[in-house]
């Protein structure tokens, strides 16, 4: 079964104004180059805003898929996959039971939030998440801790505890 991803305002109103700003410093020196000369800086700058930009976008999640072996996060640059069996405990947490929440290593809006982050109450955890609401926390039998935000949050929990899914 897949379940849809989508963005909260926050996501999109980061990633909207992210998407605007980085056109902005990429094509408007684009603009007013006349002579067909350019800054060599201003070129690096411009190529790694756009590396940035896709990585990012690349490394977004699309959506999750359910199996009866896994859980499938989908990605355009590899999806990532958690074995049930090695799955302790998936449930719907509310955001205040995470804490105070602080981005060690990854993104924090643009296309989302993924990559490592570390809770006051939780500890460290890796999110591949789309939103700030609608958390279900994955722990690992090795207790790693796994973020993930299906729109339908209860739905994906109800069909992950069941024992016939298609």
């Amino acid at each position: 079964m897949t379940y849809k991803a989508s963005f909260d305002n926050i996501t999109k109103i980061l990633t909207i104004g992210l998407t605007i700003l980085f056109a902005f410093i990429i094509f408007l020196p684009l603009i007013f180059i006349t002579d067909g000369t350019s800054d060599q800086n201003a070129i690096y700058t411009r190529v790694a805003l756009l590396a940035i930009y896709i990585i990012t976008y690349g490394f977004s999640t699309k959506d999750y898929q359910l199996t009866t072996d896994e859980i499938i996060v989908r990605r355009l640059l590899g999806n990532v996959k958690i074995k049930r069996s090695e799955i302790l405990s998936v449930e719907i947490i509310e955001k205040e039971q995470m804490g105070w929440i602080i981005r060690t290593f990854g993104v924090g809006g643009l296309f989302g939030y993924w990559g490592r982050f570390s809770s006051s109450k939780l500890g460290s955890m890796t999110w591949y998440a789309t939103r700030k609401n609608k958390i279900v926390l994955i722990t690992k039998i090795n207790n790693k801790k796994i973020v993930i935000t299906p729109d339908e949050a209860e739905q994906f929990i109800s069909d992950f505890n069941s024992p016939f899914i298609s």
